[in-house]
């Protein structure tokens, strides 16, 4: 029964969503970082830990017809749980690369499936008009999940290192905590989640059957016009973020001797992590009422240049090196409000996309788009910074940025779409 408050269930589930993605994708980055390993191990290892987002489309069905996607939520937070505690155990042993990388493997498809089963459960446990107003709510507690991740945990490992002394140790600490959080949400959740009849109601369908739905979606997915062009929108767009993501948080945290501002844990937690995630959210809003207002196509230039101009001001900061925390912080805001904004285009293009037949499962194949954009560059990201240098590094993302501009020269763009109210609420 749907007896269950949402707002008893709604926030956590979505910072419980929000911690393990940015454990992968972030806290990664800053841990190996500590732990002594270069750049170009770090973002090759790390950028293969997109690999589960991008080839969920592939096991989205299986999760839909096995068990309750309540149950798949519950199993999801214990087995990250486990893989934090994980991570944990392995950071102050012999084998802590292979051990901990292994862990983030098991935390990553963990946390890919949790998404798929969340964000299906988020539909069924509430009707209509509790899932618009709830999506707020939803993002503003992935947003404070990414706060917490990256602002406050990552500040604590570097209070923790000033204290024990000890790098390898203060990292397990904090892994070690962040296990417990998830234990706790596993216990609450197993309480707090509503039980909808609807995800109790399972259909019977052959694995064959699955096989040959999504054949059909992907067919239907390749036959939608502008395909190439919106593949193309789709992998490039994002390029140079791709680029700059991992890179410019190294560049953070990197020493001066070696090109970089030099920033502390709790520093980096500060500005990446806190006024970086402000000025992200903050952009995203802002994109997200001129589009409904006016529409994408009238703002799709806007946010063209607003995602890729504020590159720049790394371009600044790697000539300039400033010690002033302010100034780095409000280069940092620029930035990513700049991204926040620029990226309201890149998902609602998605959204528009997946119009029509089989949006959901378009909307899907879009989003594995979208993870294989951040995934391929960020292979060979680090490698290419270490050869030619930070300051060079951030000239070629600027650089890159001009295929942002080839790719969306040739999309066409409905006026009208945007501007009224979508009915349905896809994720």
């Amino acid at each position: 029964m749907k007896n269950r408050n949402p707002w008893a269930w709604v926030p956590t589930l979505y910072f419980a969503e929000g911690v393990p993605y940015v454990a992968v994708m972030t806290i990664s980055l800053i841990m190996y970082k500590r732990l002594g390993l270069s750049n170009t191990d770090i973002t090759l290892y790390t950028s293969w830990l997109y690999l589960p987002w991008v080839i969920k489309p592939l096991w989205s069905p299986f999760v839909d017809m096995m068990k309750s996607k309540r149950w798949w939520i519950i199993t999801m937070q214990l087995l990250i749980g486990a893989a934090l505690a994980g991570v944990g155990f392995t950071i102050p042993g012999p084998w802590w690369l292979q051990g901990s990388l292994c862990f983030f493997w098991l935390m990553a498809f963990s946390s890919a499936t949790h998404d798929i089963a969340a964000d299906g459960f988020y539909m069924l446990g509430l009707d209509q008009h509790e899932q618009a107003y709830f999506v707020g709510i939803r993002s503003t507690f992935y947003r404070i999940a990414t706060i917490f991740s990256s602002g406050l945990l990552v500040g604590l490992a570097g209070a923790l290192q000033v204290l024990t002394r000890n790098v390898r140790y203060s990292w397990s600490l904090v892994f070690y905590l962040m296990a417990g959080l998830f234990i706790a949400l596993w216990l609450y959740h197993s309480w707090a989640l509503p039980k909808p009849s609807e995800d109790g109601d399972k259909q019977q369908r052959s694995v064959q059957g699955i096989i040959l739905e999504f054949k059909q979606t992907v067919v239907t997915f390749f036959q939608k016009p502008q395909v190439w062009a919106g593949i193309c929108f789709m992998l490039f767009y994002r390029m140079p973020e791709g680029l700059l993501a991992k890179v410019s948080a190294l560049f953070l945290v990197d020493l001066g001797s070696n090109g970089g501002l030099g920033l502390s844990d709790g520093e980096y937690g500060l500005v990446q992590g806190t006024v970086g995630v402000i000025g992200l959210t903050l952009g995203g809003i802002l994109g997200g009422i001129v589009a409904s207002r006016d529409g994408l196509k009238r703002w799709l230039w806007p946010m063209v240049m607003a995602i890729t101009l504020p590159d720049l001001v790394y371009v600044y900061l790697s000539y300039a090196l400033p010690s002033s925390l302010l100034v780095i912080n409000v280069c940092v805001f620029i930035e990513q409000f700049g991204y926040g904004f620029g990226f309201s285009a890149y998902m609602l293009y998605l959204i528009y996309y997946s119009q029509g037949e089989h949006k959901t499962s378009h909307y899907a194949l879009c989003t594995a788009f979208m993870a294989l954009s951040m995934m391929i560059p960020g292979l060979f990201a680090g490698a290419l910074q270490e050869s030619v240098g930070y300051q060079a590094f951030f000239l070629i993302v600027v650089a890159a940025c001009s295929l942002t501009y080839v790719v969306t020269w040739f999309l066409k763009i409905d006026p009208e779409f945007g501007k009224k109210k979508e009915e349905e609420v896809i994720e």
